[in-house]
Formats: structure tokens, C-alpha cells, sequence
């Protein structure tokens, strides 16, 4: 076997130049990685953005056929703001809920303990509105089942205590 041959046949030659693609970019072997002078690492498909950098792009005003002069646009660096947990955090009822979903009743308590979960971390991010709001609805929830479940163990009680009566009472 000859390697000076080629395996492609020789018409093809002119239709695979025909086919013009721009290369790929170029590979970047620390892609997404931040370099030692810089605070987050940058971003992008393999092409360096600079911050600061300027571009020149075309304005096209309302009755105008062609391309208008080049105006600068200046990229901002793009600035993320976070709040921490809260000093004073709002009271979650997670143990209440947990005792009113195992010894009062169950669907209300789950609903409750759904919402002091959502306390607790309205509370971690740091949004104190959220976590009044699930931290009352949980309180609210958990006096509702707390009271179906005394109601029911006392009508639970009453029937038991008749039903002896009218058994062995006579």
C-alpha cells in the first residue's frame, strides 16, 4: 500500500474547497478558571472578554437607508450583591410542626412544617418579609392542628366514656 496516495477520490477535492468555514477558536486550556489577578474567572466560547473594552457598533436613525457612524459602548463589569443570613431571625416553629404533624394531625402538620422550612431559609438568605410571612402562616397552622387534635382526643374521651356507660352503667 502506497501512504503517498490519497484514500479520497479526486473529484472531491473541488467540492471540499468550495466549502469555506471559519475555524473553530482557539482552545483555551483554563477555561473557567480564575487567574491568579483575578476575582472570578472568566467567561465566554473560547475569546477573551476584556472589562472596559470597547466596541464600535452602528446606529441606524429612523429615515436613514445605510449604516450611521460607529458610537463606542463601554461593557460594565457586572456586579452580584448578596445579603447574608439574618441577625435577628424570625422564629421558624420547626419543632411545633413537627409535634403537631406525629401526635395532632398529620396534614396540617405537614403543611406547617412545609412552611418552617421555608422560614428557615427565607431566614438564611436573609429576606425577613418571606420568613414572617411562612413563620406566621406556620404558628397559624400549628394552633389549627394542635386544636383538631385536642378536639379530637377529647371527643375520643366523651365517646369511650358513654360508650362504658351505656355498656355497664345500666
Amino acid at each position: 500500500m502506497d501512504l503517498n496516495k490519497s484514500a479520497t477520490a479526486p473529484a472531491w477535492d473541488n467540492e471540499k474547497s468550495a466549502m469555506v468555514q471559519n475555524p473553530p477558536p482557539p482552545y483555551c486550556d483554563n477555561a473557567g478558571v480564575a487567574q491568579p489577578d483575578q476575582a472570578y474567572p472568566q467567561q465566554g466560547y473560547g475569546y477573551n472578554h476584556q472589562q472596559g473594552a470597547v466596541y464600535n457598533q452602528q446606529l441606524y436613525s429612523m429615515g436613514q437607508q445605510g449604516p450611521g457612524q460607529p458610537v463606542p459602548v463601554t461593557m460594565q463589569p457586572t456586579v452580584y450583591v448578596t445579603q447574608g443570613p439574618l441577625e435577628n431571625p424570625v422564629d421558624d416553629y420547626m419543632c411545633y410542626s413537627i409535634f403537631t404533624m406525629f401526635c395532632c394531625c398529620l396534614p396540617l402538620g405537614i403543611a406547617a412544617l412545609i412552611y418552617s422550612i421555608s422560614a428557615r431559609e427565607a431566614n438564611h438568605i436573609g429576606d425577613r418579609m418571606s420568613a414572617e410571612r411562612n413563620s406566621r402562616t406556620s404558628r397559624t397552622l400549628n394552633h389549627v392542628a394542635l386544636g383538631l387534635g385536642i378536639g379530637s382526643l377529647i371527643l375520643c374521651i366523651i365517646f369511650f366514656v358513654v360508650n362504658v356507660t351505656m355498656r355497664f352503667g345500666h
